[in-house]
């Protein structure tokens, strides 16, 4: 097991809101971890943080002892929670783009996927319904073979088949010696696949555990414990 994120006392402010709090914590390879918190937490921001699109107001943020920047994004495989695709491209398109891009590509392993839902790389984006366009969304970035899996909301805004199929990808299709960070705040549809969670809210850490020692000595699931926590 490795250390693949480090921050430390991590800050992050808009004028006089802050988004991030004297943020510290680790994330280490092998695990599914749960960022969970409401709307306005700062988990988005963390993540943009994560992936070089904002910069820190103050503290430290390491992927594997990399600052972030051009080599740490090659361990990073990130999904948004919006698109960035061309809607008018194919899939093919998208393809080609992401083999051009990102050297740990499997396009194999892209097509097979696609294949199982029977999406042909001669469809374009803008034909597809909502839930489809998530799915290939998911397909392009679980292809990559990454050393860390950023997700922010991937469920949100689907049907529960489609949010069925999103899981069950992420479960099949990464590394087990690689880890999750997934954001959402629809914990009890993801709660069964998490290994740790991280609690946000007002952009403090309220708490950052297993999954396995909050029933244990909480004796509740991880979204009763949210709903208590954030009183929702």
């Amino acid at each position: 097991m490795s250390t693949l994120v480090t921050c430390k006392e991590l800050t992050k402010s808009y004028g006089k809101n802050t988004a991030l709090n004297r943020v510290s914590f680790k994330i280490e390879s092998g695990h599914i971890i749960g960022l969970l918190g409401p709307n306005g937490s700062g988990k988005t921001t963390f993540i943009k943080l994560l992936n070089g699109l904002l910069t820190p107001t103050s503290g430290e943020l390491y992927v594997k002892k990399l600052p972030v920047g051009i080599e740490s994004k090659k361990i990073i495989s990130y999904l948004p929670d919006q698109t960035y695709l061309n809607m008018n491209s194919t899939v093919q398109e998208v393809l080609d783009y992401f083999g051009a891009f990102y050297a740990d590509f499997d396009k194999n392993r892209a097509l097979e996927m696609l294949n199982s839902l029977q999406i042909s790389p001669k469809d374009r984006l803008k034909s597809m319904s909502k839930g489809t366009k998530e799915k290939v969304q998911l397909i392009l970035v679980m292809s990559r073979r990454a050393e860390l899996y950023v997700l922010d909301e991937p469920i949100a805004g689907v049907d529960p088949a489609a949010r069925d199929y999103i899981l069950q990808t992420i479960l099949t299709n990464y590394d087990p010696e690689a880890s999750i960070l997934l954001s959402t705040h629809l914990i009890s549809d993801i709660e069964t696949i998490l290994d740790q969670v991280i609690f946000l809210k007002d952009g403090e850490i309220c708490l950052q555990a297993s999954v396995d020692d909050i029933r244990m000595q909480h004796q509740k699931s991880i979204d009763a414990l949210f709903r208590e926590v954030f009183k929702c």
